[in-house]
């Protein structure tokens, strides 16, 4: 727990202030049964109005201090719980943002959704909780017992039988309920996944008619997290009756025995009253440690599944980096007898062995059957993977000795999945470069052939793109994404078959552009179609994570027969 002391330290005065307010209510719950007994003997029984008025007062200004504290107390716990969960989240998202590929595929996106939400929201409210009864159930279980003894010890005796009894009960419920609470929490991870992929998937679902399918998905992961409250409530709600059983047994045994005592004349009605007073507030502050305790148990499951992702280590950090301030400057790009695989344990390869240089400014066209590396092999160039064995090298240094920051804001990326967010279509863009100014902006999308639809939308690069881009076509979410990339004016520009849904006009003019107007620029195009990387200076030929080719087309022509049926086999689909 030493770790979350950071989310504390900054707001103690809220952690002191909460339950000293709190104490103000737990002493006038105390005094007022008491009080009410001293009015039913002396005022009552004695007919002293006098006496009945100034007690009466005095219990009313108790009353009112008991609000007071009573708002501020639940005031200042809020002030704490929320400061402490929002920073909490904060920390938690940072760290997911620090995640490597291989960092994240450890966690689904629906439970990591769950943890930043939902389990917080849990330790919130135990926190809350905690601030609010940590000193009044107790103080209140004490006060209320100190009180029945003093009234009467032998009737108070009563209690050292029943304490015992519920304590146990207590311990019992919460040993079940623990597993049960992080049982619902995985049912959670799953309902929100399901949920997630529904909504990002929603088109794709409705041009298959996959809709029954789908609601079939969701109601079974919505039964099984139905059924895992259920079960999880089913140990909470048996602790109620039994407390209210215990309660109300306790009751009856006290009033009959402080009645013959009363009949007896060793007990005044008063005394019975403030007894029967003080039993409640025993069992209700029993009863509310016992749901504090049931919430402690759910918060303890979130605080492991947060913990879960804080103790995540991060396989990708530039702590052992030489140069971590040191910028990209001129963008050569080299592969040293470079392999990877995605599993550690795994005899085969995803990427074997492969070595190549590229200038600086110049073009390198990778080309290869689908699942043959192509991407994960650029994708170790700014370090989103690192390579298992061999070297990377920008501008002759190791990837390795870079910051991750200055390496990777020398490299633009388009990746295969296009992903744009909600906003105008100028807050995209500006995801290259915040500080653009309009002119920049519009030439990147005049270079990336997007100037054109962009300005036959009413209201032009104020535009609002839907989430994901859902409300442009294809092409022109991979052409907003090639501007956003340009904007940024990169070194090294990595474009992951990021043309594939425009027409070969269009390819034409982006090739066209990237050569006139960023001859500086190295640049790695990797591509379905030989047409899109034939002008290349060099193309690498992958074939199942290996190097089956590198050149000029024309070398590859000659001496590469992987490359050379690749161009057959397209060049037969043109004719």
């Amino acid at each position: 727990m030493k770790r979350y002391w950071k989310y504390i330290r900054p707001y103690i005065q809220y952690y002191i202030l909460g339950p000293c307010f709190m104490m103000m209510e737990v002493v006038g719950d105390v005094l007022l049964p008491y009080m009410l007994a001293k009015i039913i003997n002396q005022g009552i029984a004695e007919r002293n109005v006098a006496y009945i008025i100034k007690i009466g007062a005095i219990m009313g200004l108790i009353a009112v201090i008991m609000a007071v504290g009573g708002v501020l107390g639940a005031w200042f716990a809020s002030k704490a719980a929320m400061n402490f969960g929002a920073d909490l989240r904060m920390d938690l998202f940072e760290k997911i943002q620090q995640f490597s590929f291989q960092n994240i595929d450890n966690f689904s996106t629906g439970s990591l959704i769950t943890r930043l939400t939902n389990d917080i929201t849990q330790i919130q409210n135990m926190i809350m909780m905690t601030l609010r009864m940590c000193l009044r159930s107790p103080g209140i279980l004490i006060g209320a017992m100190v009180m029945a003894f003093v009234i009467s010890p032998k009737m108070a005796a009563i209690f050292i039988i029943v304490l015992p009894v519920l304590a146990v009960l207590i311990v019992v419920i919460m040993r079940r309920a623990f597993p049960q609470f992080r049982t619902l929490q995985e049912k959670l991870d799953a309902l929100n996944s399901c949920i997630q992929e529904g909504l990002v998937g929603i088109r794709l679902i409705k041009s298959f008619v996959r809709g029954d399918y789908e609601e079939m998905r969701f109601e079974k992961r919505n039964q099984q997290l139905k059924e895992a409250n259920l079960t999880a409530m089913k140990t909470m709600l048996l602790y109620t009756p039994l407390m209210t059983l215990a309660l109300n047994i306790t009751t009856v045994v006290v009033v009959w025995s402080c009645g013959n005592m009363i009949v007896a004349g060793n007990m005044q009605v008063g005394d019975l009253t403030a007894f029967t007073n003080y039993i409640v507030q025993i069992m209700s502050s029993l009863t509310m440690l016992s749901i504090a305790f049931l919430n402690w148990a759910r918060a303890i499951a979130s605080f492991r599944r947060v913990g879960e992702v804080l103790n995540e280590k991060i396989d990708l950090t530039d702590e052992n980096a030489k140069h971590k301030d040191r910028a990209v400057c001129e963008g050569s790009v080299e592969f040293q007898n470079v392999s990877f695989r995605y599993y550690k344990n795994s005899p085969e390869w995803v990427i074997e062995n492969i070595s190549f240089k590229l200038e600086a400014g110049k073009t390198l066209g990778i080309i290869g059957s689908t699942g043959s590396g192509k991407s994960t092999l650029v994708s170790m160039i700014p370090r989103l993977y690192d390579t298992d064995e061999g070297t990377v090298l920008v501008d002759g240094i190791n990837v390795r000795d870079y910051g991750l920051k200055p390496l990777r804001e020398g490299i633009g990326m388009v990746l295969q999945n296009n992903t744009l967010f909600s906003g105008s279509i100028t807050e995209n863009l500006k995801w290259g470069d915040e500080h653009a100014d309009e002119k920049a902006v519009r030439k990147a999308a005049q270079n990336a052939q997007a100037a054109g639809f962009i300005d036959s939308f009413k209201d032009g690069y104020r535009t609002r793109l839907e989430q994901s881009g859902n409300n442009v076509s294809g092409g022109q979410k991979q052409r907003l994404c090639i501007a956003r990339a340009l904007l940024k004016c990169p070194k090294i520009l990595i474009l992951d078959d990021s043309t594939s849904a425009v027409d070969t006009a269009t390819e034409r003019a982006i090739r066209e552009a990237l050569h006139s107007e960023y001859k500086d620029m190295t640049k790695i195009i990797i591509a379905q179609r030989i047409r899109s990387v034939m002008d290349a200076d060099e193309i690498l030929v992958l074939d199942n994570g290996k190097t089956a080719g590198f050149g000029t087309h024309e070398q590859l022509l000659a001496d590469c027969p992987v490359y050379r049926e690749i161009y057959d086999v397209q060049n037969g689909r043109e004719e």
